[in-house]
C-alpha cells in the first residue's frame, strides 16, 4: 500500500472504501452532483488545493466527467487528474450494469488505482512519513477546547475560521471536517490557545 500525501476526491462512500484498500491517504467524497452546491465543501476543497494538493478520481463515464470538469473551474490550479481504465463491467453488489456499462472506482483493482494515482503525479511519501489519513480530531476535541457547548463557543468558531482562512458561515461539522484534513490534534490545540478571546470560552 502506498502513501499519499493528496488529498483524494471521489464520487461516494464505495469508492472511498476501494481506494482505502490500495492508497493511505485523505479521501473526501463529493456526494455525486450534491458538491456543486456545497459551498462549504468546494471551499475546503480550495483549501485543501493549496496547501496539500488534491487528486480527482471520478468514474470513466459521463457523470464522473461532468463531476471532474465542474469542480476543475471551481476549484482552480492544484488539482491534479487520476483516470481509471474503461473497463467493461458490473459491481458485485450492483444488480446491473451501469448506464455506460463499465466498472467505476469501486470496480477497480488496488493496482489499477495505484497506477492511476501515480500516472496523476502523487506525491508518495516514504515508510516513515507520518499517515496521512484524517487526524482523528472528534466532537469531544472541539467540547474539550471551547470550540462547542461554551458560553463563547460560536466566537471562538468564528475567530479560528478567521484564522485558517476558511468561510466565516462553515458550519461547526464542516470545520470539523476541515481541521481534520488541515492539521493534527496538537496543532489544532495550539492554534485554539493562540487566539484572541480563548481564554474567555466558559466551555
Amino acid at each position: 500500500m502506498i502513501r499519499i500525501r493528496e488529498v483524494v476526491v471521489v464520487e461516494g462512500r464505495y469508492d472511498r472504501n476501494t481506494l482505502l484498500q490500495a492508497a493511505d491517504c485523505a479521501v473526501i467524497e463529493t456526494g455525486g452532483f450534491a458538491v456543486f452546491n456545497d459551498r462549504e465543501k468546494v471551499a475546503l476543497l480550495r483549501r485543501l488545493a493549496d496547501t496539500r494538493g488534491l487528486i480527482l478520481l471520478t468514474d470513466s463515464d459521463g457523470a464522473g466527467f461532468v463531476i471532474r470538469n465542474r469542480l476543475k473551474s471551481m476549484i482552480g490550479p492544484g488539482l491534479k487528474q487520476a483516470y481509471v481504465p474503461d473497463i467493461a463491467g458490473k459491481e458485485k453488489r450492483k444488480d446491473k450494469r451501469s448506464k455506460e456499462g463499465k466498472l467505476g472506482v469501486e470496480g477497480m483493482s488496488p493496482d489499477v488505482l495505484v497506477k492511476a494515482l501515480l500516472d496523476a503525479g502523487a506525491t508518495v511519501l516514504g515508510e516513515d512519513a507520518e499517515p496521512r489519513r484524517a487526524a482523528g480530531i472528534t466532537k469531544k476535541d472541539f467540547y474539550d477546547l471551547g470550540l462547542s457547548g461554551g458560553r463563547n463557543s460560536s466566537v471562538l468558531r468564528a475567530a479560528l475560521l478567521k484564522a485558517l482562512d476558511l468561510p466565516s458561515r462553515m458550519s461547526s461539522n464542516a470545520l470539523l471536517e476541515a481541521v481534520n484534513l488541515l492539521m493534527t490534534r496538537e496543532e489544532l490545540a495550539a492554534a485554539v490557545a493562540s487566539l484572541p478571546r480563548a481564554e474567555e470560552d466558559g466551555g
